[in-house]
């Protein structure tokens, strides 16, 4: 099954940045190392591929370029080129001068299976400091649609307004110091349809040079919602002056995918799959991209149709799928550890001011979710300068709670110096029990949510009674999957982790342990992150541990956790998410394991949508979440049908 799957069913496609070697104002040298990338790109199936600006001539040609013999010589190489990779499935693009009307344009050309699709001359002249393009080279402005040239024996589309369209979207080029104007021609690339923008540069290395260019590239990847291919000239070009280090890189909104190594002897290529699909999506689901879009735009620009071929049947993703995509990457954990925590700090700070209230009222339970709210809880009290009295920790134990978990929570009351209370629940529920004639020795939903309730009654009372806030624990997972009970402990006056989900909380709360909390703290802390994850609704064993284990019932939250970034983050069909899931977990879970945990979650996810529509007022700490005043707006009796079909396709 898995092997039938294609990039292309998926909305990928394949793209690679390669710096060749060349010699200076060596056309024929120039051409042959671009052939032998090329044939190493078809060897990786790479679909389109970027070669560095004035590939062919080489950039640093200075005076030679108004020498009649090195323009011939350029065309003559690229006609040379375009015969010898007449039978390759590859589109390429190289930098040479191009002359027309008598001008000289630096200009990056299209090329494909022995055809030129279309020539784009460079829009910004560089005439500063060491640049000095204007002197041999011609700016290029229109706003008309590209006129027709002939060149390499071919009369071919040249303008800087022309997109070259793919089985699964259209790309763009720009030229180096494009990307470093005001408004780069790109901007307008992208309000016609580009989702990829090839830059063929040549930019000279000079010390922190390299990351503005890559905040620049970033930058514009980001606010395109495109994928921003850039490739820039290395060894081999004259080092008179200057030096050139060979940079490539492979941005796909603003995120980093791949780059070269600097200042390398010989030649390199970078490859990645690039998602047009996720790249859509990002697009469709924001105004200010669309607003930007114009009819008048479009009216512009050239198409042309650029078969690429499919990579064919794939069996690796040459990109990383993260397995854990809520997890912040280790290049900037700390600071966005921080980041979450002063978010939920600030959010309920704000909260406990404006509504006047006197104390902070949370029920604990020593699991994860309630230990981060609690620790949410101290930090704000502290930030207020308020003493941690003003926090009541309620410990509530029920027919399923275990020794362990009570036992921590009543010594991180103890140790955070906050009121403790400890109020037992059996006899309220046996009595809510005999009311409403239920059996006890029945343990089902009516026994387990009795108590979730009773629980809630509790603290909204003592709210009341102290004047407080009740501050909700439960987590986004759970409000994903429906693993809350409604009126119970999905309830509160504000939930500090609604926008946390499961996997996040456990990360979070050992960044707190390690960085935020004093030393007698820590063996409760770390203890409790060791205590499998239960709501303890059903009772214990002979030996008064744990009988319900909360992911063997609703299943792995790192695998709901994964499909709820890419259900709600990008809309992927199921059928994608599946192929993602088994790239990111690949010898954790069997197929069978995911589709059975796949369709658990969309059944939930649609079932327990009346859970989340009238959920309370809680912060958002990330790119996606469930409150029905932010981010996601579903009818709590939409129909699942479509998803679980097309899952059982994959049976």
């Amino acid at each position: 099954m898995f092997e039938k799957f294609t990039m292309d069913n998926f909305g990928f496609v394949r793209v690679g940045a390669a710096v060749p070697s060349v010699r200076v104002a060596d056309c024929k040298f120039n051409v042959q190392k671009i052939g032998e990338l090329l044939l190493l790109a078809v060897e990786q199936k790479i679909q389109i591929i970027a070669f560095p600006e004035l590939s062919v001539t080489s950039y640093t040609c200075g005076d030679l370029f108004f020498q009649q013999t090195l323009i011939k010589e350029s065309e003559a190489s690229v006609v040379e080129l375009l015969k010898s990779t007449r039978e390759l499935p590859i589109c390429f693009i190289i930098g040479s001068p191009i002359c027309h009307n008598s001008k000289l344009y630096n200009c990056a050309i299209v090329c494909f299976k022995g055809k030129i699709l279309g020539i784009v001359p460079k829009v910004f002249l560089p005439n500063y400091s060491e640049f000095y393009e204007k002197r041999w080279f011609k700016p290029y402005h229109s706003d008309n649609l590209p006129s027709k040239i002939l060149y390499a024996n071919e009369t071919v589309l040249f303008g800087n307004n022309i997109l070259f369209d793919f089985c699964n979207g259209k790309f763009a080029i720009e030229i180096c110091e494009d990307v470093w104007a005001v408004i780069p021609p790109s901007s307008y690339h992208v309000q016609a349809g580009a989702s990829l923008i090839f830059n063929i540069s040549a930019s000279d290395e000079l010390i922190g040079k390299r990351y503005y260019v890559k905040s620049l590239l970033a930058q514009q990847s980001a606010r395109c919602h495109a994928a921003y291919i850039y490739t820039s000239s290395g060894f081999g070009e004259s080092t008179s002056d200057t030096v050139y280090a060979g940079n490539a890189y492979i941005y796909e909104n603003g995120k980093l995918l791949k780059e070269t190594a600097r200042f390398q002897l010989e030649e390199q290529l970078i490859v990645s799959d690039i998602d047009i699909e996720m790249l859509e999506s990002e697009r469709r689901k924001n105004t200010t991209f669309i607003c930007n879009s114009s009819n008048d735009v479009n009216k512009r620009y050239e198409n042309v149709e650029t078969k690429l071929e499919p990579c064919g049947e794939l069996n690796q993703l040459n990109r990383i799928v993260n397995s854990a995509p809520f997890i912040p990457l280790a290049d900037d954990y700390d600071e966005s550890c921080e980041e979450i925590f002063s978010i939920q700090v600030l959010g309920l700070a704000q909260r406990y001011i404006h509504t006047g209230a006197k104390t902070l009222i949370l029920g604990l339970s020593g699991g994860l979710d309630s230990t981060l709210a609690l620790l949410v809880c101290v930090k704000t009290v502290d930030k207020l300068q308020l003493s941690r009295r003003v926090i009541y920790g309620v410990t509530m134990p029920g027919f399923g709670t275990s020794e362990r978990t009570y036992s921590n929570a009543i010594r991180l009351m103890d140790l955070f110096g906050i009121e403790a209370l400890n109020i037992n629940i059996i006899p309220a529920c046996e009595q809510h029990f005999k009311d409403i004639s239920h059996n006890p020795s029945i343990c089902d939903v009516t026994y387990e949510n009795t108590q979730a309730r009773e629980r809630t009654q509790i603290l909204m009372d003592l709210a009341n009674q102290k004047n407080g806030l009740v501050v909700g624990t439960g987590d986004m997972s759970e409000l994903a999957l429906g693993w809350t009970t409604y009126n119970g402990d999905h309830i509160s006056m504000y939930g500090v982790n609604a926008g946390i989900p499961k996997t996040l909380v456990r990360y979070l709360v050992r960044w707190i342990v390690e960085n935020r909390v004093e030393e007698k703290v820590k063996k409760t802390l770390y203890d409790i992150l060791d205590t499998p994850v239960s709501p303890e609704l059903l009772p214990k064993d002979l030996n008064g541990g744990m009988t319900q284990l909360t992911e063997k019932l609703v299943g792995p939250y790192q695998l709901h956790d994964f499909f709820l970034f890419y259900v709600l983050r990008y809309g992927f069909s199921p059928r994608k998410i599946f192929f993602l899931t088994r790239i990111a977990f690949d010898g954790t879970y069997t197929d069978d394991e995911i589709l059975k945990w796949l369709k658990v979650f969309y059944k939930r996810f649609f079932s327990q949508q009346f859970k989340r529509s009238c959920m309370p007022d809680g912060v958002k700490v990330g790119s996606v979440n469930l409150s029905p005043r932010g981010d996601w707006r579903m009818p709590s009796d939409a129909c699942v049908q479509l998803w679980l079909q097309e899952i059982e396709k994959l049976d």
